[in-house]
């Protein structure tokens, strides 16, 4: 097996172990919250430290892993995520529930964003789609099984067991990659004068602008899915299991898809392919609340899985290609950031939504702004291909 294929195996593995003990909580950890006293606002809250602490760290780290490799960096997050687990049991409060996940976020900032950047170094040109896509298989694959595993923890030994179990598949995951994985070489790009290019070069990139404010407004939208899910089901009488397959068959959509629709991303229309999956799973997000049963809740949120599948395979590789005018850390960085600062805000709003108008509020709105940001991506898309067109025609003389 030759060098690539090893770090791929391993990454792949180890991610997949993470984002499947990562997983395993998130239909039960909005319930551990409301045990704990937490309302609407103080769920948005807890979820928001975990995406804020990410966003803070995310671009710093990403930096760093240009400047000075990779696996050590993979190693310290998978081995905090795997002790921080645990910290989840002694948490008796809100409070420190909110410290627990904002150290989460800090980990999480080591791992899946830096594990991107390393696959993307390994990624050939004009096959970005195809590969970032399939290396998403890992995480998607890894938080859809997640939910199912966690229902049925909870149910067959309580919920303490789910922790225990995120916790020894977090420490597999760090074993693997600190006996299998190589280091990475430094990835940092830098000026004529070999001073490192300024991380706000990124924003100059147009289309990296598109992605980076299409990400944020979209996850404005949809960001609070996840979060409201879970405490929406007991209004349409939905158990925390049922609620689990719900969450995973969602996810393992985007899993499946990723193949097919990554090959077509490498040939097709990227921008098309982004507005098309947007509007399908903004529709689809708005129209939650007329669910009613699990059956209309489940074919919902499973168009809500296609039309994800249908963006982000597309949005990986024009990100991979920023990666390679910038520093792939640097780039994932920026797009991983961008899109936690809108999951720090969504939970928030939806919060607030859902205290002051009711649960149904938060799902209409998501749809709403999640459709702005596929109109403004579009515009801001086509100008820029009109500025490009414009720049290409000759002068005349």
């Amino acid at each position: 097996m030759n060098t690539a294929k090893r770090i791929y195996n391993v990454l792949f593995i180890s991610v997949f172990a993470t984002m499947l003990g990562l997983g395993v909580v998130s239909p039960l950890l909005p319930i551990y919250a409301e045990n704990l006293g937490a309302t609407g606002i103080w769920l948005g809250i807890i979820f928001s430290a975990f995406a804020l602490s990410r966003s803070v760290f995310m671009p710093i780290i990403g930096r760093i892993s240009d400047r000075r490799g990779r696996k050590w960096i993979i190693l310290i997050g998978m081995f905090a995520y795997a002790a921080l687990s645990l910290t989840y049991l002694i948490a008796g409060d809100v409070y420190s529930l909110t410290v627990v996940r904002f150290a989460h976020g800090v980990a999480s900032a080591m791992v899946v964003p830096i594990a991107m950047a390393y696959i993307a170094d390994l990624s050939e040109k004009g096959k970005e789609g195809s590969q970032m896509g399939n290396f998403s298989i890992s995480m998607f694959l890894g938080l859809g099984m997640g939910p199912l595993l966690g229902g049925f923890l909870n149910d067959a030994f309580g919920m303490p067991s789910v922790f225990y179990v995120m916790a020894a598949l977090s420490a597999f995951a760090t074993l693997l990659v600190a006996i299998s994985l190589p280091e990475a070489k430094p990835g940092m790009l830098t000026l004529p004068d070999g001073q490192p290019i300024p991380m706000r070069e990124i924003f100059r990139l147009p289309v990296m602008r598109g992605v980076l404010i299409f990400t944020l407004i979209s996850a404005l939208g949809r960001g609070g899915m996840m979060v409201f899910i879970p405490v929406f089901g007991p209004f349409i009488a939905i158990s925390p299991t049922e609620v689990g397959i719900i969450l995973s068959v969602n996810t393992f959509l985007m899993a499946f898809l990723q193949v097919p629709v990554g090959r077509l991303t490498d040939t097709g229309n990227k921008v098309a392919l982004i507005v098309i999956g947007s509007a399908i799973a903004a529709v689809a997000l708005a129209v939650i609340p007329l669910s009613g049963s699990f059956w209309p809740l489940l074919v919902i949120t499973s168009i809500i899985g296609v039309g994800g599948a249908i963006q982000q395979p597309s949005i990986m590789a024009l990100t991979v290609d920023a990666g390679r005018s910038i520093g792939m850390g640097t780039s994932m960085g920026a797009y991983n950031t961008t899109f936690g600062i809108g999951m720090i805000v969504a939970p928030l709003i939806g919060g607030v939504f859902m205290d002051y108008i009711g649960i149904d509020a938060v799902f209409y709105v998501g749809g709403a702004i999640s459709l702005l940001a596929t109109a403004v991506f579009a515009v801001m898309m086509q100008r820029n291909a009109r500025h490009d067109a414009g720049r290409d025609i000759p002068e005349s003389g």
